[in-house]
Order: C-alpha cells, then structure tokens, then sequence
C-alpha cells in the first residue's frame, strides 16, 4: 500500500466506505460529503482503532500529522488513545464546589440514610464555599484555606475542624481524578493556624425536679412538635432519631432504631411505656403519613423545630439535654446498675471480652427503669 494514497480532490470524490491513505490511516466515509480519520494502531500488541476527527473539518494534511505524532508515542511505548483521555481530563477545570459535590456523591454510599440531611456538606456549604467555592480546586493552597477558616478555627473549632478535613477529602478526590492539587494544602493550613483552642460546652440540660412539670405544659400545647419532644423525653432518643421516626420503625411496644439511622452503634431497640404507645397511637391516627412527627407538606420536622418550642417557652435547655435530665435522675433516685443505666441512652459499655460474652441488650430490665421514667415524667 502506498504512502499518502488521498489528496484533496480524490477524497472529496470518493463515495461511502473505507479509504487507505497509508501507514493505518483511513477515512472512513459514510456518504460522499462527510466522513472521520481513523488510525489504526498496534498499541502493547493489541490492535486499536483511534479517531483523528472528521473529515472535511480535518483536512489531509492535519490527520497525516495527527496520524505521526500518534505513531510516535507508540514508538516509545506510549498509548496514544489513553494519553489524548487523561490530556482531556486534565484540561477540565473544576471549581472547588464542583469538587465538593464529586467528593459527597462518592462518599455518600458510607454515609448514613446517603449523608441525605447534608450533615456532611453542612460545614463546608457554610464555611467553605461561600468564599472559594467558585475557585478552580488547583488554585487552592494553604494560604487561601487559612483566610477563610481564621475566624471560626477558634471560636468554633468543631465547625473549623470538620469543614477542613472534608476538604482534604475533596482534595485527595481531586487528585484521583488527575488534576494537580496540593494534597498537603489543609496540613500546611493547619501549622498556619496553629493548635485550636477547645473548651468543653455541654448542651444545657433540664433539672430533673422540673421535667415533669414541662411535659404537662407540652401535653397542653398546639402543634407537632410539642408531642415530638413529649416522645423524645420519655424515650431518651436523639433529636434526629426522633424526628426521622417512621411507624414502620414500632412494632408492639418495641421502638427498632436501625444502625444507619443511630449516630454510633448496632441497631437499637427500644422499649415503649405505656405513655409512650398511647402517643404512637393518637399520631397513628392524626399523621396521614409514614412520620411519626410530619411538618409542612408531609417532611419531617426539622433539626430545629422541638429546640424551638424550648426557646419559646424560656427555657435555656436543649432537647438533647433531656438525656442528661435522665442519666442524672437515674442516678440520685434510683438503685439501677451503672449499666443499665447507660443501656437505656444505647451507650456502648460491654467492650473487649465481656463484649465477646454479654450479648444481651438487657431489654427487659432498660423496660422497667424507662416505665418508671415516665411515670415520673406523667405524674401530676
């Protein structure tokens, strides 16, 4: 076969079919006036097929200098068609937000419920990309990361701490796509900010002495999420577990928390007094959805909603803090063991070899304890 069998004039007459230029190179038409360049190559010992773009767009004389310089990357052991794809992708450029939404969707599958309360995205939706969010992910270095999280890496050093390392997440999955990011732009961030300054704050909790008081002035009030909070005191569950509850979740008078919908832990069951089952059953009836609690057409409440009638009413607690009110009740009016105790707010205390062993998750006995809990919260 001869070496540069086309010319302008014979292509632009030939009909549909394969035509040799020579040395692998074909135009391939489909009809008289379009076509493509096709070269075909020996790439590691296996025959590849690779497009030059189509003709007329692409003259002769441009395939036949595609065509070499293809041919010379075989010659030194390149791919070709793999070198023209990661050329590509490097020549994309990526905002860190585009960046930040890759790294999510990656990492969803290991987040609970698919990180679909943006629990994962909040810190760097709130912190990060308000600033650099629209910056290409390969412009962001240790300076740049130092400026915008200086204000909060003191004042709000969770906040700082999550939003940085999600960001080394968003780096690291940056990297993996090709682009050319410093993957060690938040550890230099880090010895720029220096050591955060912590102070431990608890959530601020309700003396025991007046939770019941508050649950007959909740049984008083209008709306749902006064009688979600009234389930969340006499279960002990976190403000998202009870938010999230569904009736698909109670069955009898066992509450099933799965491990995905609890912040730490294995699934959880949790047994129901008889206030508690006397609630499900008038939400069973009012709710015309799967929510225990539904909000604003069908939803869920949201994070703030139970917090918020605590604020209305005065009060300096926290739902969350209603767990400690327990523990601390447990602990000065009852003889209940260490254990159990700690059973009933699902903490982990059977490590190591008496894990191995106690495989109990001592139901009956956490059912008597919270039955005398509510009790104590419904007296009058």
């Amino acid at each position: 076969m001869r070496y540069n069998a086309l010319n302008q004039m014979t292509a632009k007459n030939l009909g549909a079919g394969k035509h040799a230029d020579g040395q692998g190179l074909w135009l391939v038409k489909r009809e008289k006036a379009f076509g493509k360049w096709v070269l075909r190559l020996a790439v590691h010992g296996s025959r590849r097929e690779m497009g030059l773009g189509r003709w007329p767009d692409v003259s002769i004389g441009e395939a036949r200098e595609l065509a070499e310089g293809a041919r010379k990357l075989v010659r030194c052991g390149t791919d070709p068609i793999a070198a023209r794809r990661r050329a590509k992708r490097v020549q994309v450029v990526l905002t860190v937000r585009e960046a930040v939404e890759g790294c999510f969707d990656a990492r969803k599958a290991e987040l609970k419920r698919d990180g679909e309360a943006g629990r994962w995205m909040s810190p760097l939706s709130v912190h990060i990309l308000p600033k650099l969010g629209k910056l290409p992910v390969e412009e962001l270095d240790q300076h740049l990361i130092k400026e915008t999280l200086d204000g909060i890496w003191h004042k709000k050093p969770e906040a700082a701490e999550k939003a940085l390392n999600r960001l080394s997440l968003t780096l690291k999955h940056a990297a993996a796509l090709g682009l050319d990011v410093d993957l060690q732009a938040t550890m230099k961030a880090r010895a720029l900010m220096g050591k955060q300054r912590r102070t431990t704050e608890h959530i601020p909790s309700m003396p025991y002495e007046d939770a019941p008081a508050f649950y007959q002035r909740l049984k008083a009030m209008e709306g749902v999420s006064p009688v979600a909070l009234r389930f969340l005191m006499l279960t002990l569950g976190r403000t998202s577990e009870v938010r999230l509850a569904t009736f698909d979740e109670i069955a009898a008078d066992i509450w099933l928390l799965t491990a995905e919908r609890r912040k730490v832990g294995p699934d959880f069951r949790i047994p129901l007094s008889t206030e508690a089952l006397r609630l499900v059953k008038d939400r069973r009836r009012a709710s015309s959805n799967a929510y225990l609690f539904p909000a604003y057409k069908g939803q869920p409440l949201s994070d703030a909603a139970m917090a918020k009638v605590m604020k209305n009413a005065g009060l300096e607690a926290r739902p969350h803090g209603f767990r400690a009110t327990f523990r601390t009740w447990a602990e000065e009016q009852t003889d209940a063991a260490f254990e159990l105790k700690e059973a009933c707010l699902g903490h982990v205390v059977d490590t190591g070899v008496v894990g191995a062993y106690q495989r109990s998750d001592r139901l009956v006995r956490r059912r008597a304890l919270m039955t005398t809990w509510a009790e104590f919260l419904t007296k009058s």
